[in-house]
């Protein structure tokens, strides 16, 4: 899938600091669910005027999530959802009523979209993050725009990473985020987690009488079903209804940036989606949130360009992760191995190097020291997965292990097969931290015992630490 090209954080719009736009303030539909008794908003101080950018990016890697425990998601019915008790939070979601189809019926009756966005504007926000700099002595304020959507009463909401990825990486309180209301309101917001290998995040503002989505079951979609969009596209153009249909199910999409590569399995659709669209929510003809607005096809390797082509998370895929980041603050359960790999290029592979993910980098204490890899093996195999680059052995990792598990891998070492035992490490902030990211032509890590491995040398192309 190396042809898809989508937006990401590289190619986004302007990001400078001199301008003067201000988003307008939206027009609240009267509608009984609108959000009322809010309390009163807490606004930025006002400061150097900000350039709203383009954000619609694909910071993707197949993962998997353990559920949390800690916030059980409850069944919702067409009555108001009952007061949540106070230090708590509640996920809704819904039985949704699946389409005709040749296997069943349904006896409900879809939302016309004029309902649906009436139903769902409260739970729509827009997120702006914004970064100040010291350019040349003077003080100037960049702005990012995204979207996301409210997923509890007392003010947990959702997006993409790659919307709060500044934020999320700076430790000097230069980044902050807001969220804006359609009706007006605007909260500053802190990150509670965010799971960067499915571009999901969960931030949290300072309310407890939010409307929250439901959460629908995207496992009984099927190709052809309407399916509607609410988010910021361009960042300019606030809380806009886009509709479409699903256009296909279990795509696999491969993306890459300057930090490395991603695969996620995602559906597909043909609404409207542009830059400000990430990480807003994706609607079923019954008004529940069935994904989370990701990215957008642009362009193939051939120069191709191409239109109604967005993709989505599917929810089904996310709720555990959003669970566990409500909770934990990141994603439990996650395997990791402590190693850095990189795909075996097709030039070596010419020349009988084996297909496979080249360790270039195994940190010290993990989980791979201890099974006995070493720099310059190549992993073929997971048990019986097959790998033929460092994007297979993400997936292989993704969808069928978790922290805890035992599995054999399969290496090339010296030219010879060997099989290695190995006890997965969980991911989290400590075992990262013990696997820095090496610069690309930096000299290599010693093969234990000292031996030299070296029928190729390291390679200069990127490396994915897993």
């Amino acid at each position: 899938m190396s042809e898809f090209n989508f937006y990401n954080s590289e190619n986004d719009g302007y990001r400078g600091g001199f301008g003067g736009y201000v988003d307008p303030e939206p027009v609240m539909p009267g509608t009984p669910l609108s959000t009322g008794g809010m309390k009163p908003p807490k606004r930025k101080k006002n400061g150097a005027a900000k350039v709203v950018a383009l954000v619609l990016a694909c910071t993707l890697a197949g993962g998997s999530a353990g559920v949390g425990g800690a916030y059980l998601y409850q069944r919702f019915s067409p009555q108001p959802a009952p007061p949540v008790p106070d230090h708590s939070t509640t996920l809704y979601e819904g039985d949704r009523p699946q389409v005709e189809t040749v296997l069943n019926s349904n006896s409900g009756q879809p939302m016309s979209p004029e309902q649906l966005y009436a139903a769902n504007l409260a739970s729509c926000v827009g997120i702006t993050v914004n970064t100040t700099q010291n350019i040349w002595g003077q003080t100037t304020t960049s702005a990012a725009s995204g979207s996301g959507f409210v997923l509890s009463q007392d003010g947990y909401i959702a997006t993409n990473y790659h919307v709060i990825e500044e934020a999320a990486e700076d430790d000097t309180g230069a980044v902050t985020i807001e969220v804006s209301f359609a009706n007006g309101d605007k909260y500053d917001a802190r990150l509670i987690g965010g799971e960067k290998d499915n571009d999901v995040a969960v931030i949290k503002i300072d309310a407890d009488d939010l409307t929250p989505v439901t959460l629908g079951d995207s496992s009984k979609l099927v190709v052809g079903e309407s399916v509607y969009a609410i988010g910021n596209p361009l960042g300019e153009l606030t809380y806009s209804l886009t509709d479409g249909i699903v256009s296909a199910l279990d795509r696999l999409i491969t993306t890459s940036d300057s930090s490395g590569s991603a695969t996620l399995n995602v559906l597909q659709t043909n609404c409207a989606i542009n830059p400000g669209n990430s990480g807003g929510p994706l609607f079923d003809s019954y008004g529940n949130v069935i994904g989370i607005t990701t990215a957008k096809y642009t362009q193939s390797s051939s120069g191709v360009t191409a239109e109604g082509l967005g993709f989505v998370l599917p929810i089904n895929d996310v709720k555990a992760i959003l669970s566990d980041l409500i909770a934990h603050g990141y994603v439990t359960g996650k395997p990791y191995l402590g190693i850095q790999v990189s795909d075996v290029p097709s030039a070596a592979q010419q020349y009988g190097v084996t297909a496979g993910a080249s360790v270039s980098y195994v940190a010290e204490g993990s989980c791979a020291q201890k099974a006995g890899l070493q720099v310059n093996d190549i992993i073929i195999a997971i048990d019986n997965t097959a790998i033929d680059s460092s994007s297979a052995l993400t997936a292989a990792l993704s969808t069928g292990y978790k922290a805890g598990d035992t599995a054999t891998l399969t290496v090339i070492r010296n030219q010879q097969e060997r099989k290695l035992t190995i006890t997965f490490d969980e991911k989290n902030a400590q075992t990262e931290a013990n696997n820095p990211l090496q610069q690309n032509g930096q000299p290599q890590q010693p093969s234990q015992g000292g031996q030299d491995n070296g029928y190729y040398y390291q390679w200069p192309f990127n490396v994915f630490p897993w």
